[in-house]
């Protein structure tokens, strides 16, 4: 099975906090025991990191937004396209809504 470019993306970002989580726990066992040189080194790792993560969801909020603002527009097309279809549709939806929100009191 092929895997598609949305969990290639979930899978670095999974990634990315990995990195991390794994950089913060190495700054965490640097300042028990030392300090000076090797902590700043250690700190501007996590630093990029943690950059780097946050500039990978800026790009995932991105590609999400686009997504949803093409799946909005499928959606009016298809509403203006078959008006009386997407009515049989939301009346479908409400009424099995309705069915299953009355079966619980």
């Amino acid at each position: 099975m092929e895997r598609s470019s949305e969990d290639v993306t979930r899978e670095q970002l999974i990634a990315d906090f990995k990195a991390v989580v794994a950089d913060a726990e190495a700054l965490l066992k640097a300042t028990v025991n030392q300090g000076g040189q090797e902590v700043a080194e250690v700190r501007a790792k996590v630093q990029e990191s943690i950059q780097a993560a946050k500039a990978r969801m800026v790009e995932e909020q991105a590609a999400l937004l686009a997504r949803t603002r093409e799946a909005a527009r499928a959606t009016d097309d298809y509403v203006r396209e078959h008006p009386w279809g997407a009515i049989g549709i939301a009346a479908g939806v409400g009424l099995l809504l309705g069915l299953l929100s009355g079966g619980r009191r």
